[in-house]
């Protein structure tokens, strides 16, 4: 909702002629506060900035119905939305690629009556410390750490009560960063944006939920890391884009340790509001909300 009262702003600050459009948790359209068909909402609209994240948003739904009516949007397309949307699936294209990313096991709900071996399966392969999160949402949500000697099948009971498929990872010490493309900016098909630190406030053990919201972290863009370092964001987040077919603009999230660069996941439709990522990302190389808003209006597709 954020996202979207910033973006309806710079619409209406352009001179776009821009409308509300709002979709509940529920799936309901709303216009003006009323529950309309996505067909009849959509009648008079020449295009729809996508301001939504996690499921009907970034999982490719609603990519569906504009695809179908043949209506230009932002962002990536259906197809290409599910699959970045799809953590397990993510990681598994992606280490065909030889990128770094760390261990892994999925957890299905059919599991949940014998976990001892799936977690036998985890605790051998790699540990002691995980992060436990849902198979598709967004924004850390639903996203938990077991630390060394605490329970791991507790916290998977928990997480599989709301969700179908739970991917363990193993929990990789380092310093945090995230890496933003744009497309069709400053005559390259694919611009980086240099990449930015993530300096959680030292009582948080990674990049939770809360912690992306309150205010506490420290962000430094251009980030302080080595040559080397910067570069292989670079090349990771280019190639991530790329080998997912992604459309227009994403973000990607990393662990870097004296390991490597550890591809964590992508955003498709990354945070638009004051406390966004992506948009501090932009505004390092100069390019300011307003420009960047214009900037995927102008470029967006069916």
């Amino acid at each position: 909702m954020s996202t979207g009262s910033e973006v309806l702003s710079a619409l209406s600050r352009l001179g776009y002629r821009a409308r509300d459009i709002t979709i509940t948790k529920k799936g309901d359209w709303l216009d003006g506060g009323r529950v309309r068909a996505p067909e009849i909402i959509l009648e008079s609209v020449d295009l729809v900035f996508i301001a939504l994240h996690g499921s009907y948003g970034e999982d490719g739904d609603v990519q569906k119905i504009l695809q179908r009516l043949n209506i230009p949007f932002t962002g990536s397309r259906a197809f290409s939305s599910a699959v970045a949307f799809n953590k397990a699936l993510t990681k598994k294209i992606l280490t065909d690629f030889n990128i770094l990313t760390p261990s892994w096991r999925e957890v299905t709900n059919d599991e949940e009556f014998n976990l001892e071996e799936a977690i036998s399966d985890i605790k051998s392969s790699f540990g002691p410390e995980y992060i436990v999160k849902p198979v598709s949402s967004g924004s850390s949500f639903g996203v938990s750490m077991v630390r060394a000697g605490e329970e791991l099948e507790t916290v998977l009971r928990k997480t599989l009560e709301t969700h179908d498929r739970v991917l363990v990872e193993e929990f990789i010490r380092g310093r945090e960063a995230t890496c933003a493309t744009l497309e069709y900016f400053r005559n390259s098909d694919l611009y980086v944006f240099p990449s930015i630190e993530i300096i959680p406030p030292r009582d948080s053990l990674f990049f939770d939920t809360a912690v992306k919201y309150n205010r506490q972290t420290m962000e430094i863009c251009p980030a302080r890391f080595s040559y080397g370092e910067r570069v292989k964001l670079a090349e990771v987040t280019a190639l991530v884009h790329q080998t997912l077919d992604l459309s227009q603009y994403s973000r990607s999230d990393f662990i870097i340790n004296n390991h490597g660069v550890y591809f964590l996941e992508v955003n498709t439709l990354p945070g638009l509001t004051n406390e966004s990522l992506y948009p501090k990302a932009a505004a390092a190389v100069g390019l300011n909300y307003d420009q960047l808003i214009v900037h995927l209006v102008e470029t967006a597709k069916v």
